[in-house]
């Protein structure tokens, strides 16, 4: 019973932190945004490597005052917190995972597609491997016809933890660059060819 109240209080006192310390490294830092071009305002999917996750919500926000966007992350405990997380930044949530009721995700997001909403989604999320391109993404591109638009954040000073996904923490006041492509037609690829196109364009700026 202890540890239950625990998890329960740890949901909801982790993300209050974690957004204020997420804001506080993105307003001490310097911001270089690159972008070629203004962001659609058609319905679009959002590509981002799990461990690059951290400031994906500031600056997406810093293009999209007011967010329309739903964000896949895992239904694990884990996963909440970085869903409480998102949530402090106006983001929605779908709950799942390429790997754990994929079939209802896809469905959800096809549906929120539809209904207008962007999908933040990190396609090697939410257990690995790293930097590997699961379905899920490309499920989606196929099915709707939606454009694909791959975001890389490098941070020029940062912590890296030992995890998994190789976590990245900007450190604060330094400099930390957005990259955001092109918007990507990838439905007349085949699947092989839009993993390794999406990986390419992930690791871009690595």
């Amino acid at each position: 019973m202890l540890k239950k109240y625990l998890r329960s209080f740890t949901v909801v006192v982790v993300p209050i932190i974690g957004a204020l310390l997420i804001r506080f490294l993105y307003f001490t830092n310097k911001k270089e945004f690159h972008t070629n071009n203004p962001l659609p305002d058609d319905p679009t999917i959002y590509a981002c490597w799990h461990g690059d996750l951290l400031m994906f919500a500031h600056s997406y926000l810093h293009y999209k005052n007011s967010p329309h966007v739903k964000a896949v992350i895992s239904s694990h405990f884990d996963g909440a917190l970085i869903a409480g997380t998102l949530r402090k930044f106006g983001l929605e949530i779908i709950a799942g995972s390429s790997n754990k009721n994929a079939v209802r995700v896809l469905i959800e997001a096809i549906k929120a597609l539809k209904e207008g909403y962007d999908i933040g989604i990190t396609p090697d999320g939410p257990r690995g491997p790293r930097h590997e391109v699961a379905d899920g993404v490309i499920a989606m591109a196929n099915k709707t016809g939606k454009k694909v638009i791959l975001v890389e954040i490098r941070p020029e000073s940062y912590w890296q933890l030992n995890s998994w996904d190789k976590f990245v923490i900007p450190k604060a006041f330094g400099t930390i660059h957005f990259y955001y492509s092109d918007p990507i037609d990838i439905k007349s690829m085949q699947i092989e060819e839009a993993r390794a196109f999406i990986k390419a364009g992930l690791l871009r700026h690595a």
